[in-house]
């Protein structure tokens, strides 16, 4: 029996995980044993805590309860705090997800002492060295033993890089090489698993009294538009012009977001009125504003896939991103924190159909990852 540590830390995180613990569940619980490591790197009820008894996801073995803090306070605990777990209890192998400070941090603390590392979404670039997330990502692939990327640009962006799959030259302490999978995405495996289940345990559609297809869905949570005051101002702006014209626009309020917004002095008339500020959203609640919105418009990567999966386009509120498919398919456009171009971009999207061919993946992509998983572990 196999024995695999996951590690969670933000919210985006614990929704991935839930399809990898659902694949060992339902297809490999005779021959792997999956223990949860909960960093605390989000610690809030609502952006937490809620997911594990929406999602089904069994309560973490570990809590580290890091919090806040910089980005080198933070990454330090969780090595100290991971390493100490991997030293006292024998793991085959360490499962890690995406770009933040907790996948930076199981990275190295695994690696250093020779357990392997797992990376689910590797190959993403943003090419913006600016970006935490981006620094995270890039040492997180060098230091894995097996990296799963979605879709075929993050493989391409892997090759670019010089990762050669079993032609590589990398060798860890154990003897094995490393492994590039192009496994498709494991949250098209949620977001066809949980649609059906969000629309029967959801009710936010009616108790806010939106109509379909007749809002817009908000998201603002990166700190390179929550901490600066003109970008900010800026989205903000935006959101109250859509709002003024007809058009419903709900926010659901990040707590960092909420935060900032009470630091800054925002000089942009009566927005507070015309937006639909709402407190954070749970998972279902989530898929099923995105799912019934008529345009997203977000600086998260994640909710610009589950926008592009349930069929609505989605104005990205940040200069780049990961996901260049979505963009390429002409379902999302890219506007960064500006004005014009927000509204520009909106306009657009509002008033021109959009196609979303199939990008990633069958929604097999969990079962596929824990079997490599397994082959490499045994090979």
């Amino acid at each position: 029996m196999l024995k695999l540590l996951t590690i969670i830390g933000a919210r985006p995180q614990i929704i991935k995980a839930a399809a990898i613990s659902r694949a060992i569940k339902m297809h490999f619980a005779d021959r792997v044993e999956e223990h949860i490591l909960h960093t605390g790197q989000h610690y809030d009820a609502n952006m937490s805590e809620v997911f594990f008894c929406e999602l089904g996801i069994p309560e973490p073995n570990y809590n580290l309860h890091v919090g806040s803090g910089s980005h080198g306070v933070q990454t330090a605990k969780i090595i100290e705090g991971i390493e100490a777990v991997l030293t006292e209890t024998h793991y085959d192998g360490v499962i890690v997800y995406g770009d933040t400070n907790s996948t930076l941090a199981a990275a190295v603390a695994a690696s250093k002492i020779h357990v392997p590392v797992f990376h689910i979404e590797a190959g993403l670039r943003s090419f913006n060295m600016s970006m935490p997330e981006e620094v995270n990502r890039i040492v997180c692939d060098n230091l894995s033993s097996v990296l799963f990327t979605p879709t075929q640009t993050g493989l391409k962006n892997l090759e670019a890089e010089g990762f050669n799959g079993i032609k590589s030259r990398v060798r860890f302490a154990d003897g094995r090489g490393q492994k590039v999978v192009l496994s498709g995405d494991v949250m098209y495996d949620n977001s066809m698993y949980f649609s059906a289940m969000a629309d029967q345990q959801s009710d936010i559609i009616e108790r806010l009294g939106l109509r379909p297809k007749q809002f817009v869905l908000a998201t603002i949570h990166r700190p390179a538009n929550t901490d600066n005051e003109q970008n900010l101002q800026s989205i903000l702006r935006a959101l109250s012009d859509i709002a003024s014209k007809g058009m419903e626009v709900v926010l659901p309020l990040h707590p960092r977001t909420r935060k900032m917004i009470g630091d800054l002095r925002l000089e942009i008339g009566d927005w507070r009125e015309r937006i639909r500020i709402i407190e954070p959203a749970s998972f279902f609640e989530i898929i099923r504003l995105e799912k019934n919105a008529a345009v997203v418009m977000t600086d998260s990567g994640g909710v610009q896939k589950e926008a592009f999966f349930y069929g609505t386009p989605c104005v990205i509120l940040r200069p780049e991103t990961e996901w260049i498919e979505i963009v390429e398919a002409g379902a999302g456009i890219i506007a960064d924190a500006d004005y014009d171009r927000i509204m520009a971009a909106y306009e657009q999207l509002i008033n021109k159909p959009v196609v979303f061919p199939p990008l990633f993946g069958d929604g097999h992509a969990s079962e596929k990852i824990i079997a490599d998983i397994i082959e490499y572990l045994q090979s």
